[in-house]
């Protein structure tokens, strides 16, 4: 059996070291994908089947979803080599077999040994042999590091001395109903339930969002790969079923590491209770999971109030709009949570969330941002006013005050305070880095914060592609490109992350590149095929042509089109951009200034936007950044 390293393109595997490492820097790879990496390398250009695979990783007495557990490792060794299922030049599937390691490898052998090349494979026997020890080995290291940290846990930790933080996660909430249209109600009770549970104690305990939970509504995955897949600890299960007024909620808790059913319970309240059954599950929940509840937890949970049926009906319903995104979505959730405002004046949660949704609108073209930023501050400020605890309505009142005032001071202090109330939000995380860190040119800090988003929605692709945004700003391509990469890699249908890395592309001069991803992009966007397959055969007759500065142009004529895919450059700000490439810093200059009247969001990039670094000088430009509160060179 040979050992590596190992070399092909500019990677570098060691398994002696347990690195994969690419030009010299080290590449994340899980155990199970590193180990199936390893056999493959090692028996290069060979057939090497699932079923040898599945008894050379897992050996063969284990039970798991064997289809599964091999197409997730073979689809983070993907990811982890940027090479693509559906063009592949590494890892090539060999249908209804397994797969194959197509590319020169060169073993570099260590200091005074000989290399050579890789044997064949040896009889599965063997190689089960070799795995078992492996895994033996690894299972007595394991044992002692378990042994040392239970000491250390137990007696080596000082009082007052922080323990490791658990991760949870609430998977949706199975509607027994037997009424689809009932789903809104469910999925909200699951959403509430996320809420509740990750305000408890978030130095103590931290809840997978939403986003990422959701994604397995439906699935028929079993609960270990689920907890494995998004890295948890521990699992809350349940049904609800509404019957009039009444709803009865039945939950239970899993330990991922043994599937043991820690506790179980039923709950029949009336529906104006609902919101006092769900801090009793987040009660029985912190107990079995042995997280002592701060005081000011346990006085929200105390003091939960009965809620308005009918607000709360049209808060649920509102919720189920919001979480599609889209902008029929957005408008009807603004209008569903004005109506549970309505129907309740002092429901707090309804401002917060209605404040959340004005925000967004200009984003999905459902109101000018003139309009809708003063409805978001107005209705965040509200919220606040009944109940300050909201990490959420802190978080979109910065966000409004940002956009519309450029306000940094007061927006810092709104996002700390919404991270300091909702540490388990995602979206905290979210907009305290690209609304506040980044334009402030905090490239590290953004940085840390998107991961700390992502580590609460691993799942989301809006947080995993606005990552990729945060390295652009801080002109780390390469990070950028691997993360756009890496969001292709889990849902090649984001629309929003093929028009950013087309975007980057056409700023490095890839333009063939650049225009495929926004032809991809378009098609995703539901525009006429054949009309995008013309735009792209335009742009590309243009660069061949007359080069870079034709592509601008072209691109420039196709932004005044009336279709166009979210984030293209088909506003003023947009524009901007295309006649800073093209060197024409007056139109620039004057396309910023219609930007910054109309306050459209991306006016909070000014100063970290790399296509206007050649209008830095310009008395106009600085002006510009003097009014966003930009004036501080970032680069």
């Amino acid at each position: 059996m040979t050992t590596g390293p190992w070399r092909f393109e500019d990677f570098e595997l060691d398994r002696s070291a347990y690195e994969l490492r690419r030009a010299g820097r080290s590449v994340r790879l899980e155990r199970i994908p590193f180990e199936l990496l390893c056999l493959l390398v090692e028996h290069s250009g060979q057939l090497v089947t699932r079923q040898e695979i599945l008894e050379r990783i897992w050996g063969k007495d284990v039970f798991l979803d064997a289809d599964n557990a091999i197409n997730t490792a073979v689809r983070k060794i993907r990811q982890a080599l940027r090479d693509n299922s559906e063009t592949p030049r590494l890892v090539h599937t060999i249908p209804g077999k397994g797969y194959r390691f197509s590319v020169t490898v060169l073993q570099q052998a260590p200091a005074g040994i000989a290399s050579e090349s890789p044997p064949a494979l040896e009889s599965e026997r063997s190689g089960t042999r070799r795995t078992r020890r492996w895994l033996g080995l690894a299972f007595g290291i394991a044992g002692i590091v378990a042994v040392a940290l239970f000491v250390w846990h137990s007696a080596g930790r000082k009082p007052g001395q922080p323990r490791e933080r658990i991760m949870l996660a609430v998977l949706p909430l199975e509607n027994l109903s037997g009424d689809p249209a009932e789903d809104y109600f469910v999925d909200g009770m699951t959403e509430e339930m996320i809420t509740q549970l990750g305000s408890l104690d978030p130095q103590r305990l931290g809840v997978i969002a939403r986003t990422s939970a959701m994604q397995y509504k439906g699935t028929r995955e079993g609960t270990a790969q689920i907890a494995k897949e998004l890295g948890v600890q521990y699992l809350v299960e349940g049904s609800v079923r509404r019957s009039g007024k009444e709803v009865r909620v039945t939950v239970q808790l899993i330990r991922s590491t043994d599937q043991t059913h820690v506790w179980a319970e039923n709950y029949d309240r009336e529906l104006s209770d609902v919101l006092s059954l769900q801090s009793d599950v987040a009660r029985a929940v912190a107990a079995k999971i042995q997280v002592e509840l701060p005081e000011r937890a346990e006085a929200r949970l105390a003091a939960a109030a009965r809620v308005n049926p009918e607000s709360h009906e049209a808060f649920l319903e509102g919720l189920q709009a919001w979480n599609l995104r889209t902008p029929p979505g957005i408008a009807r959730a603004i209008a569903d949570f004005n109506r549970a405002i309505a129907a309740d004046p002092n429901y707090a949660p309804a401002y917060a969330a209605v404040a959340e949704a004005y925000n967004l609108a200009p984003v999905f073209g459902v109101l000018k941002p003139s309009d809708a930023f003063p409805q978001a501050e107005a209705a965040a400020s509200h919220a606040l006013s009944i109940d300050d605890q909201i990490g959420e309505a802190h978080t979109a009142l910065a966000f409004a005050k940002v956009h519309l005032d450029y306000d940094w001071p007061s927006a810092e202090r709104e996002f700390q305070q919404g991270i300091e109330r909702d540490p388990n939000s995602a979206n905290v995380h979210l907009f305290y880095s690209n609304s506040y860190l980044s334009p402030m040119g905090r490239h590290d800090e953004a940085i840390a914060e998107m991961k700390n988003a992502l580590s609460l929605d691993p799942l989301s692709m809006p947080v995993q592609s606005f990552l990729g945004r945060t390295y652009v700003w801080a002109r780390r391509y390469d990070d950028a490109r691997a993360q756009f990469l890496r969001c292709i890699e889990m849902n090649p249908n984001f629309v929003l992350n093929h028009e950013r890395l087309s975007h980057l592309d056409a700023h490095l001069g890839k333009f063939d590149e650049a225009i495929a991803e926004d032809g991809k992009a378009r098609l995703l966007s539901g525009e006429d095929p054949e009309k995008v397959v013309a735009g792209e055969r335009a742009l590309r007759q243009a660069v061949a042509s007359g080069g870079g500065r034709a592509f601008w142009q072209k691109l420039l004529a196709q932004a005044d089109e009336k279709d166009n895919p979210p984030e293209a450059y088909a506003n003023d700000f947009g524009r901007a951009v295309i006649y800073a490439e093209l060197g024409e810093k007056a139109q620039a200059l004057r396309s910023l200034e219609a930007s910054y009247a109309k306050r459209d969001l991306a006016m909070t990039e000014l100063g970290i936007t790399a296509e206007f670094d050649s209008l830095q000088k310009e008395p106009e430009f600085q002006d510009l950044l003097k009014r966003t509160g930009l004036q501080k060179k970032v680069f």
